[in-house]
C-alpha cells in the first residue's frame, strides 16, 4: 500500500489540495490553507498533490479541474469541492469531521 493510501486512513481528517504549478487559483489557495493549519492544528492533517506529478492520483480521484480540495475521514472521501474555498469554511467542514 502506498504512503499517501496509508495517509488518507487515518483517524483525523486529511483535506487534500490536488493542485498544480501553473494554476493561478492554486497559488490563491496557498495562505489560505496556511492559515487553516494554524487553525486546526494537529486536529487535521492537511496535504498538496501536484496533479502533473502525480497523474495516477489525479486519475484515480477524477480530478477535473485545480485546485480540487478533497477531505478525508477513516480513507473515505466526506466533502470535495473545486475552486477558492475560503478559510473560515474550510475550519467548519474540518471540525464537523473529527
Amino acid at each position: 500500500m502506498s504512503k499517501f493510501a496509508e495517509l488518507l486512513k487515518s483517524p483525523e481528517p486529511v483535506l487534500v489540495d490536488f493542485s498544480a504549478e501553473w494554476c493561478g487559483p492554486c497559488k490563491q489557495l496557498k495562505p489560505i490553507l496556511e492559515q487553516v493549519k494554524s487553525k486546526v492544528g494537529a486536529a487535521a492533517k492537511i496535504i498538496k498533490i501536484d496533479v502533473d506529478k502525480n497523474r495516477s492520483l489525479a486519475e484515480k480521484f477524477q480530478i477535473r479541474s485545480v485546485p480540487t480540495l478533497i477531505l478525508f475521514k477513516d480513507g473515505k472521501s466526506v466533502w470535495r469541492q473545486s475552486g477558492v474555498v475560503p478559510a473560515s469554511t474550510l475550519e467548519g467542514i474540518i471540525k464537523q469531521h473529527k
